[in-house]
């Protein structure tokens, strides 16, 4: 699959901006600070809903106005699509396939896929755990669209029982609010069993695409690895449910104990762990005013080597490790693609600047044969020549179209 042409009104610093795209390398050239990472961010938003950059649709309308279109025609084959979504200030976004009739933004989910490599990639190993379940639900979201509803239930369920429990801790929780709690738990350990269930499945998913990912851009003298530690298990140990062990080691061998169990459950059985779970912390949460349980206290650490990755990790290492995540994730949606889905558009955000010359080449050699490369850069003599394609010299406020080339 790759873009054919973006078409951005309205959106961060573009009034109107036109920009056709063919398969194979293509290079964005400018200043800083000129528009290059809009555009890249375009169109990773039209593939997650999501931006890279912030946590709020606000900053992407252009300062002054109400709406912002991103409009795109992607190529599949023998077929063309359109997609045309609307990020709206004062009420629901909304989307266009095909300029048939208005749908749910969400609908479009799995349509256009994109790996996007930033700068902002760093906070995947340095940043806190919810960078890293953020990273997750994104590449699941990509991989299966059905679980962005998934996602919205959980975080739902999870809003209406933290209310509970916050008047609990205000004192306004009587033997009443106790049989509602009780009903907020099933719903919960439900929309949270499904979660957590692909969450694991994911992740058995990526790791050996990591490992093999981090051992291509380095020396390969540390395994990379990464290990799902769910909140459950711990629920699960401080009730005495089960013995105390350790997850599925960074190496994929495995291990007894209840984190190893996790991954062999069921949906149904995961949500009979979590209404016990519940249970087993209800004391706390309501000495808390919070959910103390739950895929949104998850986290997924990252190792190199014996050791995890935050904290640990030199800079070199640092980067290594945030690019082999997202090259794993496009390895994971190649292994999808094979089976019916769609290989991803490859988008480098100002990454090469951030490398050293030996990585810039091994990272470019690696991503060169995709279907699309796009590449964004102030200064084109960052870009490796392995990575020889289109160049497009971005200006303010939009292309010069005389020196494309």
């Amino acid at each position: 699959m790759y873009l054919e042409h973006l078409s951005l009104t309205d959106f961060r610093s573009y009034a109107q901006v036109e920009l056709s795209l063919e398969p194979g390398v293509t290079v964005l050239v400018g200043s800083n600070g000129i528009g290059k990472t809009n555009l890249m961010e375009a169109i990773g938003y039209l593939a997650t809903l999501s931006s890279h950059r912030v946590s709020s649709d606000a900053p992407l309308l252009r300062f002054g106005t109400g709406r912002a279109m991103i409009r795109a025609r992607l190529v599949r084959g023998e077929q063309s699509t359109v997609l045309e979504l609307e990020i709206n200030s004062s009420r629901a976004n909304r989307a266009r396939i095909n300029r048939s009739n208005p749908v749910r933004a969400r609908d479009i989910l799995g349509i256009c896929q994109t790996v996007l490599f930033a700068p902002e990639d760093l906070a995947l190993v340095k940043g806190d755990p919810s960078s890293r379940r953020r990273f997750l639900d994104e590449l699941l979201v990509s991989l299966i669209p059905r679980h962005a509803a998934t996602r919205s239930d959980y975080d739902r369920v999870l809003k209406q029982r933290n209310a509970l429990l916050k008047s609990a801790r205000a004192g306004k929780f009587s033997s009443g609010h106790e049989a509602t709690l009780d009903v907020w738990d099933q719903h919960m350990a439900r929309a949270g069993a499904e979660l957590l269930h692909a969450r694991l499945e994911l992740v058995e998913r990526l790791r050996p695409h990591l490992k093999n990912a981090y051992a291509q851009l380095t020396d390969g003298s540390k395994d990379a690895g990464a290990i799902y530690r769910s909140t459950l298990q711990g629920a699960l140990e401080d009730d005495g449910a089960g013995p105390a062990a350790g997850p599925v080691s960074a190496r994929g061998t495995e291990s007894t104990g209840p984190a190893e169990d996790l991954r062999l459950l069921s949906v149904d059985e995961l949500t009979g762990r979590y209404v016990q779970a519940f249970a087993a912390s209800r004391r706390k949460e309501l000495d808390r005013g919070i959910s103390l349980v739950g895929p949104h206290r998850d986290e997924l650490e990252l190792v190199l080597g014996a050791a995890p990755a935050k904290g640990y990790a030199s800079h070199g290492e640092t980067w290594s490790m945030c690019l082999s995540l997202r090259l794993a994730s496009y390895y994971v949606m190649l292994d999808d693609a094979r089976t019916g889905g769609s290989a991803p558009i490859l988008i480098l955000d100002d990454v090469f600047a951030e490398l050293d010359v030996q990585r810039r080449r091994k990272l470019a050699a690696i991503v060169s044969g995709a279907e699309q490369v796009l590449v964004t850069a102030a200064v084109e003599d960052d870009i490796p020549a392995e990575l020889s394609g289109r160049r497009v010299k971005v200006i303010p406020g939009g292309i010069d179209e005389q020196e494309n080339r």
